[in-house]
């Protein structure tokens, strides 16, 4: 969330015309007491203006309770959850690129439970205050996605962070090309809106991104990345579906070497491969990337790598 300049209307109504009138009303009252009430109008203006800022409520080290606000049910086994932040003004305080992770004491099968922690991205940003959004999809196995499948309104997460050694910055690149698979979307969705949200600023970042997935019923947020897509020339989203329907006319099977050739950027230093979707997806990509000239892949991605994956 961007702090508006102190040139902007509310800064006008709520602190520079109450402190104005302090003065004024003091010089006319008493004229003797108007550098008191100078100093009292300038301390209680510096108050109100670093109370109206944005409150970051992330802590790296130190888990905390939010509350499930709102549940939107997408498909049988996706669901976006809204969980509130403390004030209407409080942001996670996640710098794009980045995640957080969530704890839960799961039972095991001895009877037990167990400490589990799963990292996932939002899809809301710092630009909307007061809660933040999560798309998870529910798996058979999973610990963590299944723990949330089950929260109702009124529940908590515990949530700690930023985690991630992705940070975006805008321009940082000429031209990403990115590709993700299933819920692997979130991390490359909140830098398409970042990117996006800084035309106006100068950003002029290119992206490409292959998205994909088994059915069309898979494919998260479609209409919101298409409607990014018919907003803003910059941003150019293909499909690719395993099990395509009739008269299907996006890429089909798994992603290969030439459609990452025809639909992404070629190598050069000012060029970055984003990355996200199931372990033997990745693992792929980074071989074929590095077939068609980009740089080698680390088991362990690092900000400055030509092939990134969170």
């Amino acid at each position: 969330m961007s702090t508006p300049p102190l040139s902007s209307k509310q800064y006008f109504d709520g602190i520079y015309i109450p402190a104005g009138l302090l003065v004024f009303g003091t010089l006319i009252v008493k004229k003797e007491w108007t550098p008191i009430a100078a100093l009292v109008a300038i301390a209680l203006g510096a108050l109100k203006y670093f109370r109206s800022l944005p409150k970051k409520v992330l802590k790296p080290g130190a888990f905390q309770e939010f509350e499930l606000k709102e549940k939107t049910i997408i498909s049988h086994n996706v669901a976006i959850y809204r969980f509130s932040l403390p004030a209407a003004r409080s942001i996670l305080g996640l710098p794009i690129g980045q995640h957080i992770s969530i704890g839960a004491a799961i039972p095991q099968p001895d009877g037990s439970t167990k400490e589990i922690v799963r990292s996932y991205t939002p899809i809301s940003g710092d630009h909307q205050p007061g809660y933040f959004d999560l798309l998870i999809k529910s798996y058979p196995t999973g610990n963590i996605s299944k723990h949330m499948a089950s929260l109702t309104v009124g529940q908590t997460i515990r949530v700690k962070g930023p985690k991630g050694a992705f940070v975006y910055t805008p321009n940082m690149v000429r031209h990403f090309g990115m590709i993700a698979g299933g819920t692997g979307i979130t991390p490359m969705l909140q830098v398409v809106r970042a990117i996006i949200r800084g035309r106006a600023a100068g950003d002029k970042t290119e992206v490409d991104l292959i998205f994909a997935n088994v059915t069309p019923q898979d494919i998260l947020l479609k209409e919101d990345l298409d409607a990014l897509a018919q907003q803003d020339a910059g941003f150019r989203v293909h499909y690719v579906l395993d099990k395509p329907p009739e008269g299907w006319a996006g890429g089909v099977g798994y992603v290969t070497a030439d459609m990452i050739t025809k639909w992404l950027p070629k190598p050069a230093d000012d060029v970055k491969i984003l990355l996200c979707g199931p372990p033997p997806m990745i693992s792929g990509l980074k071989k074929s990337a590095e077939s068609l000239g980009f740089k080698k892949a680390r088991p362990v991605s690092k900000l400055e790598d030509q092939v990134f994956a969170f």
